[in-house]
């Protein structure tokens, strides 16, 4: 694993590259929507648009901060971002116009990949006294920013626990202020969704002593009757400061979203870019460590687009019916 200090200079360094880029008046620009800057999908989208910028003749990127999933699925939905990152339960949610997108389907949503899973991560500090999501009740707790995968994620594993918001006092809080909070002790716990290990939990860390709250083999069974996504993940020991054993919580893949408009050869040559340079990416965030075409195969809930499947064929790749448009 990467140190604090590398992990935090190299995501920095990623995302500053592109800003002194000048722009070809015929370059195609592209916007990669991501999330807060305290979270995996700003250094990953920049890691990606850094990616682009270097390796696809023609084509400009740049990685754009936003709420995240559920805001995300909407700018590709009306044309206003080209790719998107988002939680995959989230994605399906908008492809079939259920949950959060009931009454607003995005049909045309198509993947070219899942790119590593996320992690629901329920931090407090190590001297409180919540020691399992029943402890939350009558608490402070961030279950997120509004309308971001990780309030999605929070409200299912809560909810399919007999937990609501009525049993605790909820705050909408992304991922920097999340953090800041259980530092000031404003509140008494956080929820993240992502991919670990995480800047602001990485930062908060090093400044108090936390604790990761882990998740009860029923907690989880039942999490996973409610949303068919959620699969058994291990939080690892020394994953951060302080904490020295492993943690068991739920994980759902992060997908990597564009409108089925696309070109169908730029889409060929993002996916091709995308598993043929991976160490790039690994170098801007270790999540990249799972990007790839096994994951995509296994965890990928909507049809990829024509040109990334066209993309694995030539590859070798044998890819599911489920997978097509």
């Amino acid at each position: 694993m990467q140190s604090h200090k590398a992990f935090t200079t190299v995501t920095t360094l990623a995302a500053a590259s592109m800003l002194a880029v000048a722009l070809p008046a015929s370059a195609q620009q592209l916007s990669i929507a991501t999330g807060g800057t305290g979270g995996t999908y700003y250094p990953m989208g920049g890691g990606f648009a850094e990616m682009i910028n270097n390796h696809i003749e023609g084509a400009q990127a740049t990685a754009e901060v936003t709420g995240a999933s559920v805001e995300n699925m909407g700018l590709i939905m009306r044309g206003d971002a080209d790719m998107a990152l988002a939680l995959a339960d989230t994605v399906y949610q908008a492809y079939t116009g259920t949950g959060h997108f009931e009454g607003r389907q995005i049909e045309d949503t198509r993947a070219l990949a899942s790119l590593y899973p996320n992690a629901v991560q329920l931090v407090t500090l190590a001297e409180s006294d919540v020691h399992s999501i029943s402890d939350l009740a009558g608490k402070r707790v961030s279950v997120g920013a509004p309308g971001s995968g990780t309030e999605l994620n929070a409200r299912a594993l809560l909810e399919a626990n007999g937990i609501s918001y009525d049993d605790f006092d909820p705050q909408r809080l992304n991922f920097n202020e999340t953090a800041d909070a259980i530092r000031d002790g404003d509140i008494d716990a956080g929820f993240w969704s992502v991919g670990p290990p995480t800047s602001s939990i990485l930062n908060l860390a090093t400044t108090r002593d936390i604790r990761l709250v882990g998740l009860s083999d029923e907690e989880i069974a039942n999490a996973q009757e409610e949303v068919a996504v959620f699969a058994r993940y291990e939080l690892g020991e020394n994953l951060y400061e302080s904490m020295d054993e492993a943690v068991p919580t739920i994980g759902v893949p992060n997908v990597l979203v564009v409108n089925a408009a696309m070109d169908e050869e730029l889409a060929y040559q993002l996916t091709e870019l995308l598993f043929e340079q991976t160490d790039e990416l690994i170098a801007v965030h270790p999540a990249a460590n799972d990007t790839t075409i096994d994951f995509t195969l296994e965890s990928t809930p909507v049809p990829l687009h024509p040109g990334a499947i066209r993309y694995l064929e030539d590859a070798g790749v044998d890819v599911p019916d489920r997978l097509r448009p």
